[in-house]
């Protein structure tokens, strides 16, 4: 199958065919062995059993897989590289933005703020 277009998903997604375009999944997307990819992708979590052709962007991490190869710049918070696998490319790791934790309010600052409130 050949797919040339953009596509876009939430639930996780399993290429093997060739796709043409740009991928973008907030789940999981998995190239898979029979997969040939010349797109940018943009997903949660990325893994190459195939071969891409484009730039990554990835929240958390990507794999490429033993026989995976991948020719593109990637920007990721993780990354494994199998031996075997190809890459050519710049990688741009960058940290995963911290989650906001609610911060208790001293008893002295909750009184003032219920007075004035």
């Amino acid at each position: 199958m050949f797919i040339k277009g953009d596509i876009s998903t939430r639930e996780e997604l399993l290429v093997d065919g060739e796709v043409e375009g740009t991928l973008e999944s907030h789940s999981l997307l998995t190239v898979g062995p029979h997969g040939k990819v010349r797109a940018d992708i943009k997903a949660r979590e990325v893994v190459i059993f195939g071969s891409v052709k484009g730039n990554i962007e990835v929240a958390e991490k990507i794999a490429i897989r033993g026989e995976g190869s991948l020719v593109g710049n990637i920007k990721t918070a993780g990354i494994s590289i199998d031996d075997g696998a190809y890459f050519k490319g710049s990688i741009d790791i960058v940290r995963p933005e911290p989650r906001a934790v609610a911060r208790p309010v001293p008893a002295a600052e909750a009184d003032v703020e219920a007075k004035v409130g």
